[in-house]
């Protein structure tokens, strides 16, 4: 616990036998009081490896959902364990586990409710290995959104968050999409519901053995984060009404 606050680590995992353990073991234990691991039906051994590591709370999917799907089963049951505040943590090893304490430190201290391990602050996101690609769509969207948004974040697109109890039973992540873009929908809907987010710096890797949507994956993920930011913004201006901001 931080400050009388249960912490929980939310893993939404599919195909992730080769990178959990090293994920896991860098989980800081002094402060997480629980680790809960979603299971996408991987087609791997990551149940298995799961199990190995001691991971007592495990939910598999009996058919595979999507990556919104998976994050919405971890929210659910977050929630129903009576978590304070809950970390959103990929097992593929892509961002590092040791951030968690001053992410969690942020919200348990009151200082913001949302915090976000932001791979653009600094360096690190090229040196890290993503692909220059990515890297460009990423600057391209973060700008047009902050416009339509009326926010100034680094970016929008990091797999890497803690979010206070408050702010999971206030938004309705329940109506977001089950895909990829449901990160995206989150954001907005946080934005939107007037809590203010925290970004911290994060080293970021890309390996062989990270989860990566493709270049055609890809396209899709940006053109419904454009979809988003235009619903935010005739949301906002009172033009349309949408299920995702009620």
């Amino acid at each position: 616990m931080v400050a009388n606050q249960k912490i929980l680590v939310v893993l939404p995992a599919f195909n992730a036998e080769k990178t959990l353990e090293k994920t896991y073991r860098e989980i800081p234990f002094d402060i997480v009081d629980e680790v809960l691991l979603v299971d996408d039906m991987s087609q791997d051994h990551t149940v298995q490896k799961a199990k190995e590591l001691g991971i007592k709370h495990i939910v598999i999917h009996d058919k595979n959902q999507g990556y919104g799907a998976n994050q919405k089963t971890c929210y659910r049951e977050a929630i129903k364990r009576d978590a304070d505040i809950i970390v959103m943590l990929h097992p593929d090893y892509q961002y590092t586990p040791k951030l968690i304490p001053s992410m969690v430190q942020i919200i348990a201290q009151h200082i913001y409710p949302v915090v976000l391990g932001s791979r653009i602050l600094g360096r690190g996101a090229l040196k890290g290995g993503m692909p220059v690609y990515k890297y460009i769509f990423n600057r391209m969207l973060t700008f047009i959104q902050n416009i339509l948004m009326g926010a100034k974040l680094s970016e929008y697109h990091t797999g890497y968050r803690a979010f206070s109890r408050k702010v999971l039973e206030t938004i309705n992540f329940e109506a977001n999409s089950n895909n990829f873009v449901f990160d995206n929908q989150m954001l907005a809907q946080i934005h939107f519901a007037g809590f203010e987010i925290a970004e911290i710096t994060c080293p970021t890797k890309y390996d062989k053995d990270s989860s990566s949507i493709n270049f055609t994956q890809s396209i899709k993920y940006g053109l419904g984060v454009l979809k988003t930011s235009f619903q935010y913004f005739m949301e906002k201006s009172g033009i349309y009404h949408f299920k995702i901001f009620h």
